[in-house]
């Protein structure tokens, strides 16, 4: 049994649709998928992701991207209703958004946001980042209130064991998975990648793998005895620095 990962599909993108129906529906059936987050701002094109996956993979698990908690159409009132109806279609669809444990291997999903533990944001980022516009909290806009609200939601208290811990977010742990050499003007968008306290929450769980999303930078890198790995397939003009792949990350 193989595990792959994958994040940032954006299956708005007739591209990226185009690639998740030509998955095979046979040479996964008794494997295992994690989706690290942003599917489509739709919930009609996440639910049609859900059923597709579903049907390829032996067992599909996933969490929400911010791209996914956009409110847009007011088709919900908040980003919390759209992640309850999300959840409501993964259970609907057999899509595991909880801890799950198979033989030696548990698989963690971990809730997550940004709440700038990675940088302040300048004004170039407070006045440019969609998310502040398109996703609606009915707690306001703090952005560590509501990486809390994500980060106490998580299930970190089971015990290791000689089981394999599998962690896997849509957004950064750590500032440091970003590679050295990105440039000084790109730098401005590390305070929206991710939280310290997912990584707190890495390390209280024993994780052994962490697989995150969201930057569009595929990466992986040790770092303080865990493995970290992104495999975002990400927009189609990021050809050149994304391998646009599933990506085997264990095998059972």
């Amino acid at each position: 049994m193989r595990i792959f990962a994958i994040s940032d599909i954006h299956i708005d993108f007739p591209e990226n649709y185009n690639w998740l129906k030509q998955i095979s529906c046979e040479d996964y059936k008794n494997d295992i998928l994690i989706l690290a987050g942003d599917i489509s701002n739709q919930i009609i094109h996440i639910e049609e992701t859900f059923t597709s996956l579903t049907a390829k993979f032996l067992k599909v698990f996933y969490v929400p991207g911010n791209h996914d908690l956009w409110v847009v159409k007011n088709e919900y009132s908040n980003s919390i209703e759209k992640l309850r109806a999300i959840e409501i279609i993964a259970q609907h669809t057999g899509v595991i958004m909880e801890p799950y444990s198979m033989e030696n291997v548990l698989i963690v999903p971990l809730l997550g946001w940004y709440d700038y533990s990675f940088g302040s944001p300048n004004q170039e980022i407070l006045s440019n980042w969609v998310d502040f516009i398109a996703c609606k909290w009915p707690f306001g806009n703090d952005v560590v209130q509501i990486t809390k609200y994500f980060t106490d939601r998580n299930h970190i208290s089971m015990q290791k064991g000689d089981r394999f811990i599998i962690s896997f977010s849509h957004f950064l742990p750590r500032i440091d998975l970003m590679p050295y050499n990105i440039p000084t003007s790109k730098q401005f968008l590390y305070p929206v990648l991710g939280s310290v306290l997912l990584d707190k929450q890495i390390r209280e769980l024993g994780s052994d793998l962490h697989i995150y999303g969201h930057s569009h930078i595929n990466r992986k890198i040790w770092k303080d005895g865990i493995l970290y790995i992104n495999n975002a397939y990400g927009y189609p003009y990021e050809k050149s620095y994304t391998h646009r792949k599933l990506l085997c990350v264990h095998e059972i």
